[in-house]
């Protein structure tokens, strides 16, 4: 869907009393093929009038499966799950239950800044045409708030509503192609990739791997396959990128219906005779400030650290987002 602004409204929102306090929150693509991993990346081009925005909150609508938030610095995330009204399908099993609602608070957007924040998931094979509504609350500082929340009914114009939420046209009649593109990847050599195993004294590493980021994106995400065949203990330590200002190992958990995220106080142990998997719904490598958003092909230069095993240097593949997608618990939707 396609907003065309003539002169006439662009003057009117010059010459308005709110100005560009009337912008909409909104999602960066506003359509999608059922059936397909869809990145949510919601819109946030304004604080409540003037104050900065210290909390952002999003209502996951029924067809949105497995949904995931991506990690922001300096913001917490807690997530709220909840029964869906119907049982779908994803990797041939039955899921009745997940993420209805997803909360980033504990940052700060000054008011005449823009920022984006994301949320990876599924959406349902549809059988027709559907709109989806993620109605969102912006709660800003002297407790003032922004609620894009009002759905519109059907058949009518969501730019009629006062506070419209952000929408995502389903498409059903564009499923079948997205579905013979994915195939045609596929038959062409485009699976995802991972980095090959490598020795470092008694460990073993593989299937080092991240995935594309959007555009000003600041973080990411790095996995990997960590084995110890000897009969000492290791740590990871840590490590360096010079795709990244930082290199944290952070922790992903869920409690009492709430997830979680956190950077990791201490060196992450690798047992002997052990492996230790990295990956989004756990342990896993955060890259913090990066130096330009990672795309799809490239190779991310890493040097990871271990307490007794010393310093390596491993390839990063950047897998594409979209296959991230399709796989619920890939880092693209951290």
């Amino acid at each position: 869907m396609k907003t065309i602004f003539t002169p006439l409204c662009i003057s009117a929102l010059i010459l308005g009393a709110t100005g560009l306090a009337q912008a909409h929150v909104s999602l960066e693509t506003a359509q999608a093929a059922a059936g397909s991993g869809y990145k949510a990346v919601l819109k946030i081009p304004h604080g409540c009038e003037g104050a900065a925005t210290t909390q952002v909150s999003i209502k996951i609508p029924e067809g949105f499966i497995a949904a995931q938030p991506q990690v922001k610095a300096g913001w917490e995330i807690e997530t709220v799950k909840s029964d869906y009204q119907h049982s779908y399908k994803v990797h041939g099993k039955d899921v009745k239950n997940g993420v209805t609602e997803i909360i980033w608070k504990g940052g700060k957007l000054p008011g005449d800044f823009y920022d984006e924040f994301a949320v990876v998931g599924k959406l349902a094979s549809f059988d027709k045409d559907t709109t989806l509504s993620f109605p969102t609350v912006q709660t800003c500082e002297n407790d003032k708030t922004e609620n894009w929340t009002d759905i519109a009914t059907e058949g009518q114009n969501p730019h009629d509503l006062k506070n419209p939420a952000p929408q995502l046209l389903v498409s059903a009649s564009a499923a079948k192609a997205a579905d013979h593109s994915a195939h045609a990847g596929h038959a062409n050599g485009h699976d995802n990739k991972a980095a090959e195993a490598v020795t470092l004294g008694d460990l073993t590493l593989s299937k080092a791997h991240s995935v594309a980021t959007i555009p000003n994106a600041r973080v990411a995400g790095g996995y990997i396959v960590i084995t110890n065949n000897g009969k000492e203990d290791d740590n990871l330590i840590g490590g360096t990128s010079d795709a990244a200002g930082k290199v944290e190992i952070h922790e992903m958990s869920m409690k009492d219906n709430v997830m979680k995220m956190r950077k990791l106080s201490e060196p992450l142990a690798i047992p002997a005779g052990q492996t230790v998997t990295l990956a989004p719904s756990g342990f896993h490598i955060m890259f913090m400030d990066l130096a330009k958003p990672f795309k799809e092909g490239e190779t991310v230069n890493v040097e990871l650290e271990f307490e007794k095993a010393g310093k390596v240097n491993l390839p990063f593949h950047v897998n594409p987002a979209k296959g991230s997608a399709d796989k619920a618990n890939d880092h693209s939707q951290h």
